[in-house]
């Protein structure tokens, strides 16, 4: 490294008692210490076309390319810095509902990976110069170092209720002179979830991220195998707090993790894409599979909660125009109880008496022909809007899963205790050897 590269400076394993050296890696914002764009952008003539013949015209800023990819929306206030480094948009075009973005600027320390995973941004006014001592540039300047071409000027309300209405669907922006070669690349587009999306986010070894970790009574703390499908930093912030944590990419082998690294209990983290496509994901199904039928603790976010329904025997199908924003209610079956909650995903869970709730035009369910895993469930959160599977209770093992985000960057901070939960799992299994389920808080 010269002394001109960043310096990387995510270190979920750093402060954690007991750890000495926590590895570092890099935050998305590190990239703006040396970056050398302008703070403002040329605003040329940019348009965006939808695959259902609708057309908007707007005014471009960021990485001078063409965007392509499926049209979504978030609804989040604040937390775009969040938003655009969550590996769950990944493939997407990602669209803000609220008005203006760039606020804040850009922040160190607060991204959720090391680069910027839409495929493009649009919005209906970015901020140029922003209001913030701690901004260490602007969006645009940051959409640039990552090479991710933005549109502004957009209406971003007729826009999201177009995909309400019709459900996500394919898109392309860039110059406007450049119309004719855009409607042909839009032709030829063909859908993100074909793609193995999970290969493009996931580690790329394994990685122990704060060895010797202790409790506030100098104990060791239990150590658990992360699977990454495209994890966000502050999951494994919050799991650093709780156990001594091995970063897994979704491709690693279950038998070679028990043997290098003898973790009590696994891990399954949210992530992009279709979680019946053949590539990574499924390699990480089988791992889930694999500690589940070993009777380890496991809990599963998001992608992972969808994995581990297909493990038990339900189907997975696209959402019309899913759940992306920080203002999701999900109902606790258990106790009526209803958390806010911040999501970010295209699929879900069939339900396994009402079946596929707000479906996708398209279609899209999964086609997987194993064997689902010998194991009853209960449906424990659902959806209080759409009525869509939230999450499961294995019966009789230490495992359950939640479509929603309890890391809370960006969003509320109501579910977090589930993550407490997991901790009880995991102390229950390794004290007492009989892995029940404990009760939600």
């Amino acid at each position: 490294m010269s002394e001109s590269d960043p310096v990387p400076t995510f270190s979920p394993g750093e402060g954690i008692r007991g750890v000495s050296q926590a590895p570092k890696f890099f935050d998305a914002a590190d990239i703006l210490h040396n970056s050398k764009a302008s703070i403002q952008s040329a605003k040329s003539p940019g348009i965006l076309l939808l695959a259902d013949g609708t057309r908007y015209e707007g005014l471009l800023f960021g990485a001078e390319k063409i965007s392509e990819g499926e049209l979504v929306f978030t609804t989040g206030m604040c937390g775009y810095q969040e938003s655009l480094t969550d590996p769950s948009f990944a493939g997407q075009v990602l669209t803000f509902t609220y008005p203006l973005i760039g606020n804040y600027g850009i922040l160190p320390g607060i991204s959720e990976s090391s680069k910027v995973h839409p495929r493009g941004v649009i919005c209906r006014q970015q901020i140029t110069y922003p209001d913030n001592r701690e901004s260490i540039g602007s969006i645009h300047q940051f959409l640039v170092a990552h090479g991710v071409p933005g549109i502004e000027g957009i209406d971003t309300r007729s826009l999201t209720r177009r995909v309400r209405e019709y459900g996500t669907l394919l898109c392309v922006f860039g110059p406007k002179e450049k119309e004719v070669e855009l409607q042909r690349i839009l032709n030829e587009l063909t859908p993100p979830d074909k793609e193995d999306l999970v290969a493009q986010v996931t580690c790329n070894e394994e990685k122990l991220l704060n060895e010797g970790a202790k409790d506030f009574n100098n104990n060791n703390l239990p150590r658990i195998a992360v699977i990454d499908c495209g994890i966000k930093y502050n999951i494994l912030r919050k799991l650093c707090e709780r156990f001594e944590v091995i970063w897994c990419p979704a491709n690693s082998s279950y038998d070679r993790i028990m043997e290098r690294w003898s973790p009590s209990a696994f891990f399954a983290s949210n992530g992009p894409g279709d979680p019946a496509h053949p590539g990574m994901a499924a390699s990480a199904r089988k791992i889930l599979s694999s500690a589940i039928m070993d009777d380890l603790p496991v809990m599963g976010i998001c992608l992972g909660h969808q994995l581990m329904g297909l493990n038990a025997g339900l189907k997975t199908y696209k959402l019309r125009y899913g759940h992306r924003g920080s203002n999701q209610p999900v109902m606790d079956l258990d106790n009526g109880r209803i958390h806010i909650t911040s999501q970010n995903h295209g699929f879900a869970v069939e339900d396994p008496i009402k079946g596929m709730l707000s479906p996708h035009p398209s279609g899209l369910i999964s086609n997987i022909d194993e064997i689902p895993m010998d194991v009853d469930f209960k449906v424990r959160y659902i959806n209080s809007n759409d009525g869509t599977v939230e999450g499961l209770d294995l019966i009789d093992k230490p495992v359950f899963t939640i479509q929603f985000h309890p890391e809370s960057c960006p969003g509320p901070h109501d579910a977090s205790p589930l993550f407490d939960r997991f901790q009880e799992l995991v102390s229950n299994y390794l004290i007492n050897k009989s892995p029940l389920i404990q009760g939600g808080r």
